[in-house]
């Protein structure tokens, strides 16, 4: 099940859900104010994906590679 972030209408509090795929914000209330006018957002991480050159895949060049003896 994927967590969605959401942010409540009322007081602004954003916190996360997890629920089935395709679920809507029926039911989802706000754990700070009880608040039934919440929003689902967009992920952040999700924006960024693909991106970025995949440094960190470069950065262990000589691991494995040994030299040890």
């Amino acid at each position: 099940m994927p967590l969605y972030e959401y942010v409540c209408a009322e007081c602004g509090h954003r916190f996360e859900v997890l629920q089935r795929i395709g679920e809507g914000s029926k039911g989802v209330r706000c754990p700070q104010c009880d608040g039934e006018r919440v929003e689902r957002q967009l992920s952040t991480f999700a924006a960024g994906a693909g991106s970025g050159g995949g440094s960190a895949r470069s950065s262990g060049a000589s691991c494995g590679s040994g030299g040890f003896t």
